[in-house]
């Protein structure tokens, strides 16, 4: 017997309806929560609710509308580097030149004698090796600083420099060893260390020796102008406390802090090139790459997402840019993706960032397809962790997400799980509020957990 054809049509009628009843409660809840908040309605918000296993946007506000998205810049630099790097980061590639010569090619990881990363293989070989060793530094085409990074941020943490071979996360460490304030980089064993010997008052007076006898009892440090040689003593209303400087990269004092430490006689000469065909490459592992990745997203560490894009790149392209590896995926692996983003760094720093809602949800999806769910979950920080660690905490379990914070910005885009059990992809971005962040950001984990317990 043939069935009417109407009898067809009611479940799609049905599913219809329950999705345009689900967006409208949304939109309630949304405009209740959100829209109408104070410290959000004078600004702009961006809102992308997703249901991967039903392929349907529950939630658009804005959400092809563009935004600077801050941190959130991260979650395409952390689907680069998973695309890229594999699962252990290649450390060095060196070539064997015969007549005890290695020639050795840096390859931009930031874990090279990083304190938190204990083994230490790169290291090994070099300071090991009984062969002399050669730079091959033409593979560098990049910047130090990220294109649109604040100026005036060079001397805060945040913003390590990048660059081919990096050092003790390129980082200073001004502390009192024996009452006597010492510069040096991180510590890393038993290993000579690199000591800084100008320093000066804001007067250009040169400092008596740096004893705590002849130092104010509460001043700061900051690292001034270009140079990390340049280190000035400043009034402050505290204490001295440990403080981390970012060095300024000089390519000639990166082959002496690497000659200090594996106590070597590397010639002075980054650009060193080679004079003929090369051997095939040897490689060393430094270390899994989820070992990188998982702090870069818990405490959204800058120097590890620049270095990531660089590794990235000079895996997929055999030299480091920024610029040509973020043309060549939007070119090829995210050619689909809606509304292209302007992405011009790894970390989220420079303000020429622009992307929208629906393009973080795409990404999301695109890894969680492409490399698991499970993975994800291990590297992106849930409730109660990493900057999530103030919020989210009542059953934390069911949000996973990066968040984004500059000036006036702030954005979360992750995972969460519903009480009935769906998975959802979700962004918001808010730009050009007056207040600090944490009003939004309680506005937008209260928007998030009514849809939890309401679906």
């Amino acid at each position: 017997m043939k069935l009417p054809y109407s009898l067809f049509l009611f479940p799609c009628s049905i599913f219809i309806l329950a999705s345009c009843s689900v967006s409208k409660q949304i939109s309630k809840q949304a405009n209740t929560i959100l829209l109408n908040d104070t410290a959000i309605s004078k600004g702009h918000i961006g809102i992308s609710i997703y249901e991967p296993a039903t392929n349907k946007y529950w939630y658009n506000y804005n959400a092809t509308k563009y935004f600077i998205p801050a941190s959130n810049t991260k979650l395409f630099t952390l689907y680069a580097g998973m695309k890229y790097l594999g699962d252990s980061l290649v450390g060095l590639r060196y070539y064997n030149m015969g007549n005890n010569f290695l020639e050795i090619r840096p390859t931009a990881d930031p874990t090279f004698l990083h304190p938190e990363f204990k083994n230490q293989p790169v290291y090994d070989f070099l300071h090991y090796s009984s062969q002399n060793l050669y730079f091959i530094g033409t593979y560098w085409k990049d910047e130090h600083k990220g294109n649109g990074w604040a100026w005036n941020d060079y001397p805060e943490t945040y913003m390590a420099e990048k660059n081919a071979f990096p050092i003790y996360g390129n980082l200073i460490k001004i502390f009192f060893k024996n009452d006597t304030l010492t510069s040096i980089p991180f510590q890393y064993g038993d290993i000579p260390k690199y000591i800084a010997n100008w320093w000066e008052y804001p007067n250009n007076k040169q400092l008596p020796p740096l004893h705590k006898a002849n130092l104010p009892k509460k001043f700061s440090i900051k690292r001034l102008s270009e140079s990390s040689s340049f280190l000035g003593i400043f009034p402050s209303e505290s204490e001295f406390v440990t403080t981390y400087i970012p060095r300024a990269i000089n390519d000639d004092e990166t082959i002496i802090f690497l000659n200090d430490t594996i106590k070597s006689k590397i010639p002075a000469t980054y650009n060193f090139k080679s004079g003929g065909e090369l051997p095939e490459p040897q490689i060393i592992h430094s270390q899994p790459s989820d070992s990188l990745f998982k702090p870069m997203m818990y405490r959204s560490d800058n120097f590890f997402a620049e270095q990531t894009l660089l590794m990235a790149s000079n895996e997929h392209l055999g030299y480091m840019s920024d610029e040509k590896i973020i043309d060549t995926l939007l070119k090829l692996d995210l050619k689909d993706v809606p509304q292209k983003p302007r992405w011009v760094d790894g970390s989220g720093l420079s303000r020429y960032n622009l992307f929208t809602p629906q393009s973080f949800v795409y990404i999301l999806n695109k890894a969680k397809n492409e490399f698991g769910w499970n993975r994800l979950k291990n590297i992106l920080p849930t409730g109660g962790t990493g900057t999530l660690s103030s919020y989210y905490k009542n059953d934390s379990s069911f949000i996973y997400a990066k968040t984004g914070t500059l000036s006036n910005n702030c954005a979360l885009s992750g995972f969460l799980i519903t009480k009935k059990g769906k998975l959802l992809i979700f962004s918001v971005l808010a730009n050009n509020y007056q207040t600090g962040a944490t009003p939004v950001r309680k506005a937008v984990e209260k928007f998030l957990q009514d849809i939890r317990e309401n679906y």
